[in-house]
């Protein structure tokens, strides 16, 4: 499988410079490009996977999570910049509601085919299920809530403030997690981290770094001609700017860390694979969301925290049933499955749309 990827990159990433320069047909570069992110990602994915085995489980996860959203950060940056917030905040809710259910949902699936129960840290699953009902319960409803009532400027101004505390707090949880908590619920849980210690890394250190930084460089330049195509080919097959959002640009743009968890859940190292999912729901949630809301005051449409009904309400029927499957600290692949029909039947409701 690496080499067909290695061959895609090899091939993608001229062609997505040729059919740039020689304005090639919208649905042929989309192909294309989004070809050339996947496969981009997976190289991604394999180097977060070799990071993950020499720093552990918690910071492995947030290295995939931080780069596999790294991809989607470039690619709404350019939707940004090309005016289109309907896409962007469409492929946020996208993030969530693929992390949550869909990622999340074939890890469970897959490694409860091979494994009948697995297991992960309850002590974690309780932590983010708190911050995740935070992020999207309360951050993202209070914007639409109190926009009815108020004009474009102040709910601007509200999103602002809102994107501002969410960032502050995700870096609190950081440090938290990884600096004054780091290892005390593990200890008190008996989880060790004896197979990571005995796994050898696919690559060393300084090389799986170099591999991430080159993969995200390419990535962001295939990300500008990808975002090019979005207008024309959603006219072209019938697809809503909703639908493109919440399921083409997730998926492609997320699919670094779809790979990653599910490849660590088959191997039975659940915290590692919930830490990508979940881990990455927070980050989109309550970092590079409020990021995007900062970034996109410097381009000429702003973008407020103001999602859509149906958005919102997916996304908040998708955090209390992950929070619901994931707060016991173990999963099986019939929750799993739970969990990819709700992305099934969410995925079908936006087609429609």
């Amino acid at each position: 499988m690496g080499k067909i990827f290695a061959a895609l990159i090899v091939v993608g990433v001229p062609l997505t410079i040729a059919g740039s320069l020689l304005h090639w047909p919208s649905v042929a570069m989309f192909i294309i490009c989004s070809v050339t992110v996947i496969a981009l990602s997976s190289y991604m994915g394999r180097a977060t996977e070799s990071l993950a085995i020499v720093v552990g489980p918690r910071v492995g996860g947030l290295l995939n999570a931080t780069f596999g959203n790294a991809v989607e950060l470039i690619i709404s940056i350019f939707a940004l910049k090309a005016g289109l917030v309907g896409v962007v905040l469409a492929s946020l809710t996208g993030s969530v509601l693929g992390n949550l259910l869909l990622v999340a949902g074939l890890s469970f699936f897959l490694g409860g085919l091979k494994f009948k129960r697995q297991t992960f840290s309850v002590h974690d699953a309780r932590h983010n299920s708190g911050l995740l009902i935070f992020a999207v319960v309360v951050a993202f409803v209070i914007p639409e809530i109190f926009s009815i009532s108020m004009d474009e400027t102040k709910t601007l101004n509200l999103s602002i403030g809102i994107s501002v505390v969410m960032i502050v707090l995700y870096l609190a949880g950081l440090l938290f997690k990884l600096v004054t908590h780091r290892g005390v619920y593990a200890a008190l849980e008996g989880h060790g981290n004896a197979a990571h210690e005995e796994e050898e890394p696919e690559w060393g250190k300084k090389k799986a770094i170099g591999i991430l930084l080159l993969a995200t460089a390419a990535v962001a330049y295939v990300a500008e001609s990808l975002v090019h195509t979005f207008a024309a080919v959603g006219e072209q097959f019938g697809w809503s700017e909703l639908f493109i959002g919440v399921i083409i640009v997730a998926i492609v743009g997320n699919a670094a860390e779809h790979a990653s968890a599910i490849l660590m859940a088959m191997k039975n190292k659940m915290d590692v694979a919930v830490e990508i999912a979940v881990g990455s729901t927070l980050q989109i949630a309550m970092f590079v969301a409020p990021v995007l809301v900062l970034i996109s005051l410097f381009f000429p449409t702003p973008m407020p925290l103001v999602f859509t009904i149906p958005e919102l309400v997916s996304m908040i029927t998708a955090v209390f049933l992950a929070v619901s499957i994931s707060n016991d600290g173990e999963t099986n692949w019939f929750e799993g499955l739970t969990l990819l029909a709700a992305y099934f039947i969410m995925g079908i409701g936006f087609y429609l749309l």
